[in-house]
């Protein structure tokens, strides 16, 4: 296990302080163990015996992310703890080239429609047309929202390994919000059909704009509020 020089900001939710953000690389399969110093410091003893432990305890190549988060809260933790903890343990993974498509779409709303379609004969060669509804209508309200309220360049890049994701990309770095729209309203309503379709979604900034991403489990169709989804979609 390595402790990697990061550099040092302020703790999450402080706001009004400057941060540095800083970069890893980390091959495939590694463990990342994101963690606060509640874990590793307590008053019985100092910080680099708690380090010592942590490092110990997860010194398991086989745990899965769970089992290792387990195992620290059981090691380093004692019964009352005297300090919040928080605690993040990913594994990365490296998909096959043939699993990514990305496509660079130009700043016109005539876009849509093409990509549309180079995304369905896609799925279709990854042997996912089951998927295929509602992964166009997910992409169809992501890149018009992108096109119509973001900034280029605008990018869509699916992703295909346990889940199928469908991310949209743009040049703004501001993040769309789910609202109800009234009765009246001429729109409003496309990441309500996002969240019901898809199985979770969300926003993550980049250097340079934003990332707009839904996810699908494969395999099976979304459980549908046919109510709500009606409701919304009444004009």
């Amino acid at each position: 296990m390595t402790f990697p020089e990061l550099p040092l900001s302020p703790p999450l939710g402080v706001g009004g302080h400057p941060f540095e953000a800083g970069e890893l690389e980390l091959p495939e399969g590694s463990r990342l163990v994101l963690f606060t110093d509640g874990l590793v410091e307590d008053r019985r003893r100092d910080i680099d015996e708690g380090l010592r432990m942590l490092a110990s305890a997860v010194g398991h190549a086989d745990q899965t992310p769970e089992e290792t988060c387990r195992a620290l809260m059981e090691t380093m933790l004692p019964d009352r703890p005297s300090d919040d903890v928080a605690l993040l343990v990913a594994r990365t993974r490296l998909l096959d080239p043939s699993c990514v498509a990305v496509w660079d779409v130009p700043f016109d709303a005539a876009a849509v429609s093409r990509v549309r379609a180079e995304v369905s004969r896609r799925l279709q060669e990854w042997q996912l047309e089951e998927s295929s509804f509602a992964t166009e209508l997910i992409l169809s309200e992501l890149l018009t929202n992108a096109i119509r309220y973001g900034a280029p360049p605008v990018r869509v890049r699916m992703l295909l390994g346990r889940t199928l994701v469908c991310e949209v990309s743009d040049g703004s770095n501001t993040s769309p919000r789910l609202r109800r729209a009234a009765s009246t309203d001429e729109g409003g309503r496309g990441l309500f059909l996002v969240s019901q379709f898809a199985e979770r979604w969300g926003t993550r900034y980049v250097a340079h704009g934003k990332v707009i991403w839904a996810e699908q489990t494969l395999g099976t169709a979304p459980e549908l509020d046919s109510a709500a989804l009606l409701d919304q979609m009444a004009w």
